[in-house]
């Protein structure tokens, strides 16, 4: 069977960076820092007091409060981004196309806000006090469950729950669907909302967190000799992909073709990379393979770049080793130095990132760069964008577990 083509033909993201397409662009391409105080509750007494929050959100802007109050924080920020790469993508849901259009999104976490608040009002208040939309306020399926019922959508509706990989492989399995027919449309990606004191706290005391509290700005610094560690950020990423004489029929625009997708696990640690980098090296040749593209053939990597010592260091080595000498000629860019890192909304919002340097041809940078870690000694795109021609480029995921993702992206020929 010949696998069908898939492109990106809608976009809609919540960031630390503001909400949209043009307002992330915006702000990614002039490294414009998103990290501040976390002021959505008290930090006091955790080492951690700096987030990439979503300050700019309002979700009534998408759905009625009433609707808004039966949903968590994570739902909201995936409803608003689906809704938006719904909007962007042009599509008109009917009777016809609907059993032909699906939803597949995840969270690495779910509902945690919801979940703590609810633990509080059944210890301090009862069980009767609990709400009866506890569950599905929660649970992380309900994104793609409400998405398809608002649109109607008859489709695939699944879910993804890989840590902070999330994103990447709902976009990657999604794709697939539409390879193989499953569908002729997927809205697809990850959201996340877990600025939340025990998340954060548990984060913290794993000392997996920044602690530079007094410059927040400047905390998120992969690569950096100085980094200490990652910072949450909340929001979410979803795209809408297409397959290509679909999307060609209508003349909707595209963004980029999703070319590939490789997946593998370290099987090593419950936190912690393989020093060597292979398990991700072995994900990004799997998708290199999955897409017919040699290394030369790549351009860009949006890495995973998370700033910590282990992580950055891991997978400058597995890109060494998956690119080979090519690696030395390959941009390489880490926008959590600017928004932090969104755990399972990671994959989805990087995509859109990816995407777009793809369209417009022009490589974010990794901000708070200045001192160069030597053992990560590869091009990462320091402190400035820059304009360059990008053919196919990379977007790597790597979350908690050893779960690897990576997806391929090109111009679409």
């Amino acid at each position: 069977m010949t696998k069908r083509r898939v492109v990106i033909t809608g976009l809609g993201i919540v960031s630390p960076l503001g909400v949209g397409i043009e307002a992330n662009w915006a702000n990614i391409t002039a490294g414009v820092g998103g990290i501040g105080p976390i002021t959505r509750f008290d930090a006091t007494g955790i080492n951690c007091t700096i987030a990439g929050q979503a300050d700019d959100f309002d979700i009534t802007q998408w759905l009625s409060p009433r609707e808004a109050r039966k949903m968590d924080r994570f739902i909201q920020f995936g409803m608003a981004a689906g809704i938006d790469a719904v909007k962007d993508s042009g599509i008109e849901v009917t009777d016809e196309n609907a059993p032909r259009i699906g939803v597949y999104i995840g969270s690495g976490i779910g509902g945690m806000e919801t979940i703590e608040k609810t633990t509080l009002t059944l210890t301090e208040k009862g069980p009767r006090r609990v709400s009866p939309f506890y569950v599905p306020m929660s649970i992380i399926n309900m994104v793609a469950g409400n998405l398809s019922i608002m649109y109607g959508l008859k489709g695939p509706n699944l879910s993804m729950v890989t840590a902070c990989t999330t994103g990447t492989h709902a976009i990657g399995e999604a794709s697939r669907l539409i390879e193989y027919g499953d569908a002729d449309m997927m809205l697809a990606g990850g959201a996340e909302a877990a600025i939340t004191p025990t998340a954060t706290s548990g984060f913290a005391n794993a000392k997996a967190l920044s602690t530079r509290n007094d410059d927040p700005q400047t905390a998120s610094r992969p690569w950096d000799t100085g980094r200490d560690g990652f910072v949450m950020g909340e929001g979410a990423g979803v795209v809408a992909l297409e397959e290509l004489e679909h999307a060609r029929n209508r003349r909707a625009h595209v963004y980029a073709e999703v070319l590939g997708f490789g997946m593998s696990a370290d099987a090593h640690h419950m936190t912690q990379p393989i020093p060597s980098g292979e398990g991700a090296a072995a994900c990004m040749g799997n998708c290199l393979r999955n897409a017919g593209l040699n290394p030369d053939d790549i351009d860009y990597i949006n890495a995973h770049g998370t700033s910590t010592q282990l992580g950055d260091r891991a997978e400058t080595e597995a890109i060494k080793l998956a690119m080979g000498d090519h690696a030395h000629n390959l941009a390489i860019s880490s926008t959590k130095s600017m928004v932090g890192h969104l755990l399972g909304a990671a994959g989805g919002v990087e995509a859109i990132y990816t995407a777009l340097t793809i369209d417009r041809q022009v490589i974010p940078p990794t901000i708070n760069l200045h001192e160069q870690d030597p053992h990560c000694d590869l091009d990462y795109v320091p402190n400035t964008s820059r304009d360059a021609a990008v053919r196919a480029a990379l977007s790597n995921s790597f979350g908690f577990g050893g779960t690897n993702g990576t997806i391929a992206l090109s111009r679409c020929l």
